[in-house]
């Protein structure tokens, strides 16, 4: 039902673009937004969790040797695209990418123990919280969003997993209408309190946001949308994200 109601709804988002004579930048952005949540529909549906996105390949992953240190990258489609241009998601590393698009801070706790936990990895790095902001999958507190945080924090020290927690990256109206879902405040102060916990947890802090952001704003070289690293976007973050796992490591 909520399915059908979104397709109705989408299709009267863009017929009232065409009546009203918004422009096509406006129309695009409500567009993709709508469509952007009919899609998390679909799957929540059939897999709310996204336990079957990895499941195979985490079955036919072989167990790491002691001298391997291996790393789970969990996050959303930032992480989950990385990779798939010409910026390599980290060739000849035994690191994981296990990122979902759309997804959410309690679908990655929900996943944790099979796509993070069962691989016995040396180190985690964590970058969610970015659709948490846009209600993909329905509405939900910081603070809520903060619990599930430390949840799956926990349960990675409590297995002997290193944490490395990544800040959000910064979004740009500089195609499409970004800002409206992902306010540049309320990324600035998940920020705060992700560097902060992760002084009070033990964790490493990936601060990508700083290295990405012009002012408040993604800077439009490293994005093709406003929200996702294009290839440039994704080789600021790979040193970064290198030297947060080194310091996990205690290899710096």
């Amino acid at each position: 039902m909520k399915i059908r109601l979104a397709k109705i709804l989408l299709g009267l988002v863009v017929l009232g673009c065409i009546v009203s004579a918004q422009s096509p930048r406006d129309c695009a952005s409500i567009t993709a937004a709508l469509e952007q949540r009919l899609d998390a529909q679909r799957r929540l549906l059939m897999d709310w969790a996204g336990l079957i996105r990895y499941g195979s390949e985490n079955t036919e992953l072989p167990h790491p040797a002691p001298s391997e240190d291996r790393v789970v990258f969990l996050g959303d489609e930032i992480t989950e695209y990385w990779g798939r241009g010409d910026a390599k998601f980290f060739p000849g590393k035994p690191w994981l990418n296990r990122g979902i698009k759309g997804q959410t801070t309690p679908q990655m706790l929900v996943r944790f123990r099979q796509d993070v936990i069962a691989l016995k990895p040396k180190v985690v790095v964590i970058l969610a919280g970015a659709n948490d902001l846009a209600s993909v999958t329905g509405p939900i507190t910081q603070g809520m969003m903060a619990e599930n945080i430390m949840s799956i924090t926990e349960l990675a020290k409590a297995n002997g997993i290193r944490v490395v927690l990544a800040s959000l990256t910064p979004v740009c109206d500089c195609f499409t209408k970004q800002t409206a879902l992902r306010p540049h405040g309320k990324i600035i102060g998940i920020n705060g309190w992700l560097k902060e916990y992760a002084a009070q947890s033990g964790a490493v802090y990936l601060d990508y946001y700083s290295a990405m952001a012009e002012g408040r704003n993604l800077k439009k070289e490293l994005t093709g949308d406003g929200l996702l690293p294009n290839d440039a976007g994704y080789a600021v973050m790979a040193p970064l994200a290198e030297q947060a796992i080194a310091q996990a490591l205690g290899k710096k």
